[in-house]
């Protein structure tokens, strides 16, 4: 610690100590933060899904905030965790593209390759101690093919024909697996992210009933508006609570 000083500053939960001479570290703690991502492969295409909401910890603070970002004309990010961070991988992402697209030299980056280009700056973060606070779900779609890959805040990078984050990885993994086949068409995609998107609304405290669908296929990146879901709340046991009708003592 030659030559660094400790300053003055709050000492409350969360808080970091700053240090002269030393990188800030006060973006090290997610504040604002998205939760889920879906995404599923299909035949003819690749689908992602995530609702529109932002916690600033256990406050619903943004309820219509977009969690996906365009990074080509063939490949689409769904992003969850902290959403500073997703501003920033915004713009690392852009000024990629941007560089790939003044080269001039008739090539432009992959879904693949984006995806790589995102695992290794995840890992390079990772490893300075001062990660990107995400996980992201990078669909498209090349050479006649889907791609459906993530990538978390320790680089740890894989694909797959069905993906998610946050929450959904518990409840919304397993039935997007039980409703994938081969041949699952993008219409028939939609579906089930809706069905899993409403279970998550009902069991997720940091979700909302407003959710945001794209698509990208071979004519390219579709995204959806912003949606409200269909939502049943009148069930007897909901209205009347699980003990209705039911007289004993326990």
């Amino acid at each position: 610690m030659s030559g660094l000083r400790l300053t003055e500053g709050s000492r409350g939960p969360g808080a970091s100590v700053a240090v002269e001479g030393a990188p800030l570290t006060r973006t090290q703690v997610p504040y604002v933060t998205g939760s889920s991502v879906l995404g599923m492969k299909c035949a003819d295409g690749v689908v992602i899904a995530c609702d529109t909401m932002a916690s600033y910890g256990s406050l619903a603070r943004f309820k219509r905030l977009t969690r996906m970002h365009v990074a080509s004309p063939n490949c689409i990010l769904g992003v969850g965790g902290d959403y500073s961070d997703f501003q920033q991988l915004q713009t690392m992402v852009d000024a990629e593209m941007t560089a790939q697209y003044v080269a001039n030299d008739g090539l432009s980056l992959s879904p693949k390759a984006i995806h790589a280009f995102l695992a290794r700056h995840m890992y390079h973060r990772r490893c300075k101690v001062d990660p990107l606070w995400n996980s992201v779900l990078v669909a498209g779609f090349h050479k006649g093919e889907g791609t459906l890959s993530l990538v978390d805040l320790y680089g740890t990078a894989y694909s797959s024909d069905v993906l998610a984050t946050g929450f959904a990885l518990h409840l919304g993994l397993p039935l997007l697996r039980n409703a994938h086949r081969p041949d699952i068409t993008v219409a028939e995609a939609k579906v089930v992210m809706n069905d899993v998107l409403k279970v998550l609304f009902y069991r997720d405290a940091r979700t909302n009933d407003v959710v945001q669908l794209a698509t990208v296929t071979a004519a390219g990146v579709e995204v959806g508006d912003m949606v409200k879901l269909d939502t049943e709340w009148n069930h007897k046991a909901f209205v009347q609570g699980a003990r209705a009708g039911d007289e004993s003592s326990w």
